[in-house]
């Protein structure tokens, strides 16, 4: 270990607690700190794990901003801190960027302690060969922002890759099914634990298959859609679509107002594409 502050980033393993590596123990067991995206889960990872309790902080969503600041606290006092997330990789779909930017922006060590992750582990069994993925993570709930972001993924010229919990895993793959019926998924449910299970099908036959079982359990989806139908009538990338708009003056939500409704997609989607060339508005 280096000495003085560092932040770790730690993955645990995602259920197996064989997937652990003799790098994450050895990090584990002798830094200062633990940060958790909940300290009760991952101070029981570290009991059955055979290691002493470290004064542990919570790192999540609603207070990111705020723990994060405590914990730079502790990093400029000198203190080695371990950033793990409930299961995996952490500051992936997780919270955890944030403080990683804070503590490489101040020059302090950010080390990265590989492992298990959903994501790699859905996609080795998959057996897709274009060569790459685009990695999701969570869907937007509902609305607008929704349905322009799986119509946008619809599009893509490869697989996509989702994370979904339990309560909301039919209602995504009757969203995919409806969009695209024939399109082929791997499913992970409970991977590397001791109910897991890989389905692979037709989106139709996924849904089929989990609507007919008790649904429990973490969900990773790996989606290939047939081919992508063409754009309506002529219409140029959205994208540039934006680039044009802000070229004429437009402002990022009049450019929202008028392109998603043409591209079925949320306004929102449209908003932060124009948001990004024009700071001002």
């Amino acid at each position: 270990m280096s000495t003085g502050p560092c932040l770790y980033i730690v993955a645990t393993p995602i259920g197996n607690l064989g997937d652990i590596t003799r790098r994450a123990l050895e990090v584990l067991g002798e830094v200062d700190v633990v940060v958790a995206e909940d300290t009760r889960l991952t101070g029981s990872l570290l009991a059955k794990l055979g290691l002493r309790q470290r004064p542990m902080v919570a790192l999540f969503k609603d207070k990111e901003r705020v723990r994060s600041e405590q914990i730079m606290e502790q990093l400029r006092e000198g203190k080695s801190i371990a950033l793990c997330s409930d299961a995996g990789t952490p500051a992936i779909s997780d919270p955890g960027a944030l403080l990683v930017r804070l503590a490489s922006g101040e020059g302090i060590p950010v080390i990265p302690i590989p492992g298990a992750s959903a994501v790699t582990t859905l996609m080795s069994v998959c057996g897709f060969d274009e060569g790459g993925f685009w990695f999701e993570g969570f869907l937007p709930r509902k609305g607008g922002d929704r349905k322009g972001r799986l119509q946008w993924l619809r599009r893509l010229d490869g697989p996509f890759v989702l994370y979904e919990a339990p309560h909301r895993i039919l209602d995504t793959l009757g969203e995919l099914a409806t969009l695209d019926p024939e399109g082929e998924v791997v499913v992970g449910r409970e991977l590397t634990k001791l109910h897991e299970e890989i389905f692979r099908g037709s989106l139709t036959m996924a849904l089929e298959h989990f609507s007919a079982s008790q649904v429990r359990g973490e969900f990773v989806l790996a989606v290939r859609c047939t081919a992508v139908p063409d754009l309506p009538a002529g219409l140029p990338p959205l994208e540039s679509e934006v680039a044009r708009c802000q070229a004429l003056g437009l402002s990022s939500r009049d450019t929202a107002a008028l392109l998603a409704p043409l591209y079925g997609v949320g306004k929102k989607q449209v908003y932060n594409l124009a948001l990004r060339g024009d700071p001002g508005d």
